[in-house]
């Protein structure tokens, strides 16, 4: 039993629950009564679709809209919502309405789930991300349903909004729109395009930096994570809108037949969509090769910690372009906002780079395999969203192989939970060593 406890370790536990909400997932999506034909998808195309909505991704194999009944769009809602927010929060959610008492073992894993520093104080914030996220998406659903009740009937409208607003907050990207158009008919509609933008943004900064402005009218200060955060996703979406405009410009296929506001907007919600939502105003397959490339390194980037969103994190980019400046200054210490930053977190944002390529650069190579003939920068461009639980695509999801589709619903997995979770997950405990070895000199460069 000792064996047993020490095995389910939070890393491990937290794996197994997310397979485990996946595996039902797809259970409920090959019924019947979630299809529009009453057959139900293949097992394996439920799988697909299960995985992509627990893990907030949004690559789809068949068209939502058009596939799924209400049922079926419910049970990806619900998915959705839970994969977000993660199924311990749900599952505190539930302790707190039977007025049950929360465990040091569950708020070890709350404290593993939401990537937080510390297991102080791990269940008052929990408290805080449900109310944050209640609030946030029935304002996203007030204000979509208005909008979009000028093209539809008001009931259908309000199901869209509601609908749209969690996908988007949760940075999942599954829509409604049909036909795997996503939000490209309202290209040019600022309340479309900026209201799923700042769902998308406030998804993705993290809420344990959402927690800190709410707190900052009493405190008066952030920590250096949230100043991170919040300065390298600035810099990351203004400089993205500022390229994609530039790229796209005289693209007669995208931005061109625009107007200048529309071209604005598009821009913009171009850059934040790849943080990691999913959602687009712009087709992508007719996006230069020059946006495209960007796109697939905004989408490795991706959301912070503690998000509803993936990628290696606007923090450990930080991280390592900080260690990258302090080595050729010639200083020995990384400082971040007169912070210096320990030699941990420089190794493991090390390890999850690392680990993130590596994952990417191997799906893509298995990839071209599968899929040959398929041009090389869809198949990098998918295997890269994949990972990052993003959801954009070039096309390339809905025709994969048999062989493709296990390999994408393994990044979307993998990239989910996180590199470093799940390499926690399967290794053993580490222990300290005994003894250790004498220093060795090698030349780098």
């Amino acid at each position: 039993m000792k064996k047993v406890k020490e095995f389910l370790d939070p890393p491990k536990i937290l794996v197994m629950g997310f397979a485990a909400l996946i595996l039902i997932g797809s259970y409920l999506l090959t019924l019947p009564i979630s299809t529009e034909d009453g057959n139900g998808l293949s097992f394996l195309n439920a799988l697909f679709t299960s995985t992509s909505a627990t893990c907030v991704t949004g690559l789809v194999v068949v068209d939502t809209e058009t596939t799924f009944t209400k049922f079926g769009e419910l049970v990806i809602l619900s998915l959705i919502q839970v994969g977000g927010l993660g199924f311990m929060t749900f599952a505190t959610f539930f302790f707190f309405l039977l007025g049950k008492r929360i465990s040091l073992k569950s708020r070890l894993l709350l404290q593993e789930s939401l990537n937080n520093l510390s297991m102080a104080g791990v269940v008052r914030l929990v408290k805080r991300i449900l109310i944050f996220t209640a609030v946030i998406e029935i304002l996203g659903s007030i204000i979509l349903s208005i909008r979009f009740s000028f093209d539809m009937p008001i009931g259908k409208a309000i199901y869209y909004g509601v609908f749209h607003s969690i996908s988007n907050f949760n940075n999942a990207g599954f829509d409604l729109m049909g036909e795997f158009r996503s939000l490209t008919p309202y290209a040019a509609d600022p309340i479309v395009t900026l209201t799923v933008a700042a769902l998308i943004t406030l998804g993705g900064i993290g809420f344990i930096v959402m927690n800190e402005l709410y707190e900052y009218r009493d405190t008066h200060r952030l920590s250096v994570h949230t100043k991170i955060v919040l300065m390298t996703s600035l810099i990351l979406t203004i400089g993205g809108a500022i390229l994609i405009f530039i790229f796209e410009y005289g693209n007669d296929k995208t931005l061109q037949p625009l107007s200048y506001a529309g071209k604005v907007l598009s821009s913009l919600f171009q850059s934040v969509t790849p943080r990691t939502a999913g959602s687009n105003t712009l087709n992508i397959p007719d996006l230069t090769q020059p946006t495209l490339l960007l796109i697939i390194f905004l989408m490795f980037v991706g959301a912070s910690p503690g998000s509803t969103g993936g990628g290696i994190k606007t923090t450990t980019l930080a991280t390592l372009i900080g260690t990258v400046w302090s080595q050729i200054k010639g200083k020995e210490d990384v400082v971040l906002f007169r912070r210096r930053i320990v030699i941990e977190t420089i190794f493991k944002a090390l390890t999850v780079t690392v680990i993130g390529l590596f994952v990417i650069l191997t799906i893509t190579m298995l990839l071209t395999i599968t899929e040959s003939g398929r041009d090389f920068l869809m198949i990098l461009f998918e295997a890269t969203s994949a990972f990052a639980t993003v959801g954009l695509s070039m096309g390339l999801t809905p025709e994969l192989s048999p062989i493709g589709r296990i390999l994408i619903i393994f990044t979307m997995f993998a990239g989910r939970l996180g590199p470093l979770t799940i390499a926690f997950a399967i290794a053993m405990r580490r222990k300290p060593d005994p003894l250790r070895n004498p220093k060795g000199k090698i030349m780098i460069g």
